[in-house]
């Protein structure tokens, strides 16, 4: 158990000083970790996890707890969730105390423009990562981009959208010949 324990911290103790731009940024990462490395969820289980972690309600590192619970129940949800939270907030308390102290320094005029893109970046793979563990099709992956095209384009929330994708696909199944009943 302690090995078990040992491996949550050293898997998402540095992953939390990685998570520039929030927990999103460090799903791609986590998933190769948690899945080609230490072999503690399929791809499909992890992409299950992830799933779950997005509806509930908090942050989005709460996948960490959840993988944790997996590998070692309680006591490896707990100890994940720790090892997420307490070294990036260790390190942004020493970074925004200099920050503060030194409002004219070209440190932080190259920090403030060099970790955007990289941020950027970070939170942009983790779809793509999700996509690939979830083994996800053609249809999938239009499904996603015509959501991410109608979040950016319209004022059209969330709810709507997939109550629209049901019915779209209901269609389409009627169409093939299918019976929902």
């Amino acid at each position: 158990m302690l090995e078990k324990l040992l491996g949550l911290v050293a898997v998402f103790a540095p992953l939390s000083l990685l998570s520039f731009g929030g927990g999103q940024a460090i799903i791609p990462e986590m998933q190769h970790k948690t899945v080609d490395v230490q072999h503690w969820l399929d791809g499909k289980a992890f992409a299950d996890i992830f799933g779950l972690s997005r509806a509930a309600p908090g942050p989005s590192t709460l996948i960490v707890a959840l993988i944790g619970w997996q590998v070692a129940g309680f006591l490896g949800a707990l100890v994940a969730t720790i090892a997420i939270f307490l070294p990036s907030s260790l390190l942004l308390y020493a970074v925004s105390t200099w920050w503060s102290r030194n409002p004219g320094s070209p440190m932080r005029t190259a920090v403030d423009k060099g970790l955007a893109p990289v941020a950027t970046g970070l939170f942009f793979a983790g779809p793509v990562v999700i996509l690939q563990s979830a083994h996800a099709g053609w249809l999938e992956i239009a499904t996603t981009a015509g959501v991410c095209l109608i979040l950016f384009r319209t004022k059209a929330g969330p709810y709507g959208i997939a109550m629209g994708i049901v019915a779209l696909y209901a269609a389409l199944y009627a169409v093939a010949g299918h019976s929902l009943l």
